[in-house]
C-alpha cells in the first residue's frame, strides 16, 4: 500500500507544521523548554538567566521625551569669556509684584512683549508659579519642574492625558512591538505651543505619485 503525505491544513484536528524556514527556530524554542522543564522539575535547581531570557523576550523600556529646560532670559552682556550672559526668571520677578490678573502679553510693560497667549481663560499665574518663578504650579499650587511640564497638561486635559497613556494620543518613534526595539514617546510641548496649544488648521499635502496612479504618456506613432 503507498503512502502519500497531504500538506498540513488548519482545521480542528488536524496540526500545523512551521515552514522550512522557521524550522531552526521552532527546534530552538523546542530545546530551551525541554531543558527548562527538567531543571525545573529537579529539587533545588535554579534555571538559568539566559534561558529564561532566550524562552521569554522581555519588553524594552518606553522612554519619554522631557519637556523643556528651566528658561533663563538672554542679556546684551558678556562674560570675561565673551559667551552671552543669561539671567534667571526670579532675578527680575523677585522684584515685582505678582498680579494674578494678567491673562495677555499687552498687560506688561517691561518683558515678553508681543507674546501670543491663548489658552482659554487662563492667567499667567495659573501654570506659572508665582512663589519659585523657576518653576511651575497644579491647581493646588505644589510646584512642578519645567522638565515635568506633561505633570502640569494632565490636570486639565484629562481625556487626552487618557489617550496619551493608551497610546492613541500623541506622536512617537520606535517599535509598536517592544520585544524588537524600545519606544520613544513625545512631550506634550513637543507638538503643542504652551502658551497656543490649538494646532493650526493645515491642508494636506499632495498625493503621492507613483506609476500606478499617474499612467505614462503613450508615446506618438511615427
Amino acid at each position: 500500500m503507498e503512502l502519500r503525505v497531504l500538506p498540513a491544513r488548519i482545521t480542528s484536528t488536524t496540526v500545523t507544521f512551521p515552514s522550512r524556514h522557521l524550522l531552526p527556530f521552532a527546534a530552538l524554542v523546542l530545546v530551551l523548554t525541554s531543558v527548562g522543564i527538567l531543571l525545573a522539575q529537579a529539587p533545588g535547581t535554579k534555571i538559568p538567566a539566559a534561558i529564561e531570557a532566550a524562552a521569554v523576550p522581555t519588553d524594552l523600556p518606553t522612554k519619554y521625551r522631557p519637556g523643556p529646560p528651566t528658561p533663563r532670559v538672554r542679556t546684551n552682556e558678556k562674560d570675561v569669556q565673551g559667551n552671552g550672559v543669561t539671567a534667571s526668571c526670579v532675578t527680575c520677578h523677585s522684584t515685582a509684584k505678582p498680579n494674578p490678573q494678567t491673562r495677555s502679553a499687552a498687560d506688561l510693560q517691561q518683558f515678553h512683549q508681543g507674546l501670543k497667549i491663548q489658552h482659554g481663560r487662563l492667567s499667567c499665574l495659573s501654570c506659572h508659579n508665582d512663589r519659585d518663578y523657576n518653576t511651575l504650579r497644579l491647581a493646588d499650587g505644589a510646584p512642578v519642574a519645567f522638565p515635568d511640564v506633561m505633570t502640569l497638561c494632565a490636570q486639565c486635559h484629562g481625556q487626552k492625558w487618557r489617550d496619551y497613556t493608551h497610546g492613541a494620543h500623541g506622536g512617537m518613534n520606535g517599535f509598536w512591538d517592544q520585544t524588537r526595539g524600545e519606544r520613544l514617546r513625545n512631550n506634550c510641548v513637543n507638538c503643542h505651543d504652551a502658551h497656543v496649544p490649538a494646532q493650526p488648521q493645515v491642508l494636506p499635502v499632495l498625493p503621492p505619485r507613483d506609476r500606478i496612479s499617474v499612467m505614462p504618456k503613450s508615446s506618438p506613432e511615427h
